[in-house]
Order: C-alpha cells, then sequence, then structure tokens
C-alpha cells in the first residue's frame, strides 16, 4: 500500500474534515507561538553559545552543554533545577528513578489517577515480583480512582493522603493505554493544591510524558515537586536520539540523580557523545512540533467522525496530550488502521505491523512507527494492546502534511 493508493473519497473527506478544524489550529498555532517565546528566552537568559554543542566522553565531567541544558529545562518547566539525560534508557526509567526519590523505604507512593500506564506497574511491583522494584525495597503503594467524570476525585484524594505513611504521590497527566481523559494542568495544579493543603510534607510527581507545550503552562508552575517526561516524546523534537529529563526541587532532583547513576556522583557524570546540538535544537523545535502533532490528532479525530467511529478527545476538545484515542471494535479493524498508518510513514512503509508480546505489557501490543528514532512517540505511530474494545492509541506527526497523509493512509486501509 503506498500514497498513491489513498481513495478519491478519502480526499472529500480530508476536505470536510479540514473545513472544521480551521479555527482550532488556529488556537494551536497561537499556543506553539507562545511556548516557543518562552523556550527561547531560556535560551538567551542561560546564553546557549556553539560551545555548548561539544560534547564529552567518558565520565562526561564539565559537560559545559549538559549544565546549560539543564538549567534551561528548569527554567521551561518552572522548576528549581532538572536532570536531562541521555542515559535514561525511557520515560518508564525516569519515572522510576523520581518515584525512589519521593519516599523511603517504609513509606508510601499514592497514584492519584488510578492504575498507572502498563511497564511503570512492574517498577512499582503491582504487576510482578520482579528484582529492585519499589516493593523490593519496602516502598509501599496505593491508589485513588479517578472520578466518574473521568477526572481526578479531590474528596478521595484529600482522605489518602492524610495517611502518615504517604510520603508521594503520582499524578498521570496523559491517558497511557487507558480510556481516560488526560488531565489539564489546571486540574493538576488543584490536586497539588489539595494534597499540600492536607500534608505540606507530601512531594507530589508528575508523569508529564505526551503533556509538554500542549498547553501554556506546565505542572511545574502549578508547584509540582517532580515534573518528568521522555526526550523521544514532545521535548525532543523529533531530534533527540534518546533520554529524558526529570525538573523539580533540587533536593529531589539530586535523589533522582543518585537512583540513575550512583549515591556521590550524581548528576556530575554522563558523558554526552556530540549529541548536545539535538538535545537543544529538538527543545528549540518542540513547540512547534507539538503543534503539527495536535493538529493531526485533531484531524484523525474528524476523519472518525466522518467514519462514524468513536474516538476521543473529539475534534474541536481542547487537549493536555497528544494522544488520540480510536474505539476500532474488533483486532481486523485494529490492525487495518496500524497497516495504514505503517504504509503512511516515511520509515519502513512496506512493513506490516504484526501483535507481539512487547516486555511490560500482559497482552500482545501492536506497534505502527515508521520512525527515524526508533519508538519516538513524536513521530507519528499508533499502537495499543490486542484486547477488548480493540482500541489504538495514536500520536505524534512531526509535520501536518505528513500526519494527514498517514490518517488518510489508515482510513483507506479500514474502507
Amino acid at each position: 500500500m503506498k500514497i498513491s493508493d489513498i481513495k478519491p473519497e478519502v480526499y472529500d473527506m480530508a476536505e470536510r474534515a479540514e473545513a472544521k478544524l480551521q479555527t482550532r489550529f488556529r488556537e494551536i498555532d497561537r499556543t506553539a507561538e507562545t511556548n516557543t517565546r518562552k523556550v527561547m528566552e531560556a535560551f538567551q537568559n542561560n546564553r546557549v553559545s556553539e560551545a555548548c554543542f561539544a560534547g564529552t566522553t567518558g565520565y562526561g565531567y564539565d559537560d559545559l552543554g549538559r549544565e546549560t541544558l539543564d538549567k534551561i529545562y528548569a527554567e521551561v518547566f518552572g522548576t528549581e533545577a532538572a536532570l536531562v539525560r541521555l542515559q535514561f534508557v525511557n520515560g518508564t526509567h525516569a519515572l522510576t528513578a523520581a518515584m525512589f526519590a519521593l519516599a523511603d523505604p517504609g513509606q508510601k507512593i499514592l497514584a492519584l489517577t488510578g492504575m498507572p500506564y502498563d511497564t511503570l506497574r512492574t517498577a512499582i511491583g503491582i504487576v510482578g515480583d520482579g528484582y529492585g522494584s519499589l516493593r523490593y525495597y519496602g516502598i509501599g503503594y496505593g491508589q485513588v480512582e479517578l472520578g466518574a467524570d473521568g477526572g481526578p476525585d479531590y474528596e478521595a484524594i484529600e482522605r489518602a493522603v492524610t495517611d502518615p505513611n504517604v510520603a508521594g504521590v503520582m499524578i498521570q497527566r496523559s491517558r497511557g493505554y487507558e480510556d481516560r481523559r488526560a488531565l489539564t494542568v489546571s486540574e493538576i495544579g488543584r490536586i497539588v493544591e489539595t494534597v499540600k493543603r492536607v500534608n505540606p510534607l507530601v512531594r507530589v510527581m508528575v508523569d508529564n510524558c505526551y503533556g509538554e507545550f500542549t498547553d501554556l503552562i506546565e505542572p511545574g508552575h502549578m508547584g509540582a515537586d517532580l515534573v518528568v517526561g521522555s526526550l523521544i516524546k514532545n521535548p525532543g523534537g523529533g531530534l533527540a536520539p534518546t533520554g529524558a529529563y526529570i525538573a523539580g526541587k533540587k533536593s529531589l532532583v539530586e535523589r533522582a540523580a543518585a537512583r540513575l547513576t550512583t549515591p556521590g556522583i550524581g548528576g556530575e557524570c554522563g558523558s554526552t557523545l556530540g549529541n548536545n546540538r539535538l538535545l537543544y535544537q529538538g527543545l528549540f523545535l518542540a513547540p512547534h512540533t507539538v503543534a503539527q502533532a495536535l493538529k493531526t490528532a485533531c484531524f484523525c479525530a474528524a476523519m472518525m467522525e466522518e467514519l462514524g467511529i468513536e474516538s476521543s478527545p473529539g475534534a474541536l476538545d481542547a487537549r493536555s496530550d497528544i494522544i488520540q484515542m480510536v474505539k476500532l471494535g474488533t483486532p481486523e479493524n485494529m490492525e487495518r488502521f496500524c497497516l495504514g498508518i505503517q504504509a503512511g510513514a516515511p520509515v519502513d512503509s512496506f512493513v506490516t505491523p504484526e501483535p507481539w508480546p512487547m516486555p511490560g505489557y500482559d497482552c500482545p501490543v501492536i506497534m505502527a512507527a515508521g520512525a527515524f528514532i526508533q519508538g519516538s512517540s513524536i513521530e507519528l505511530s499508533a499502537d495499543g494492546p490486542m484486547r477488548p474494545p480493540y482500541t489504538v492509541y495514536m500520536q505524534g506527526g512531526l509535520t501536518y502534511e505528513s500526519g494527514k497523509l498517514g490518517v488518510m493512509m489508515a482510513v483507506s486501509a479500514m474502507l
């Protein structure tokens, strides 16, 4: 299947879909402009120069680019300090390091937005009995379910954090592989206020994956103690080759750094191997790139509305992450949708996605991702666990034009 195979009726559908999205697209562009200004100011305030792009090897001591980028992330995300490292293998790795910074053995961490993302369940010890999990080290776990409206249950949160053993709480901003909506930054701010009012000593961590630059502010601006995300999602702008960030209070960032490396070394080591320029340039592009992904998601929602297929958020809804959830009903529809997304990719467009037992999940997962960087969620991809109701989660799009073509390929495959 190739781009030239897009059916004529799909072009008609696309024209109707775009016609009703123009106002929404202008709103997205305004957000991108404001966030671009914020990033540029951070670059200028921290005196970014060509010397910052030089890489280090070995231990990576005195890496000007790495140290300056930490300061830029802290400024952009509204925190005291940040740890931006290629040595984080993925977002789950960074989130685990951050959770170890929240609590000591014998204390407890609460998830305030229901069951965490699949891969975190093993790291916490909810699933399995893995060596090195939080449970292995005696850190307890509890959770508060979301309210009936899909938002935070503030009364239940207030009751839960009165437990004297609770040292930290975690908030998942994005929907993950769940039929729930992403939380807005203002909702996260209200959770932070609720927790701190009841128990000021409780530390608040936000899983910010998929949410960066979709709003004008970030959870750090609302008082979150730690904010965590992956560089091969929004803030890497499609250029970061790997890595993640932890931003927050200096003392907690230092604790997380000790978990990433070792006590006594923390964030002082970690060579950048010539990748600094990609991290800087990716962050510079990130607000614009996120806007392209948001437009692609809106377009997908509008196309699903044309087909009468349920998806969330709606085409004109406000968004707090880049994920578009599409309920396809059957495994066959799910495979066809992913086939179309794969066929609309610039890389590996000839590959047929097949469900496989992906580590960290309890069922086969299908993934369509013809990406320049393996697993990059800011590039157009679609994936999901092969279980009822056979929901696919689409995200990304380095450019709206390419994302639009990918969605049109998916619709053609389904037709």
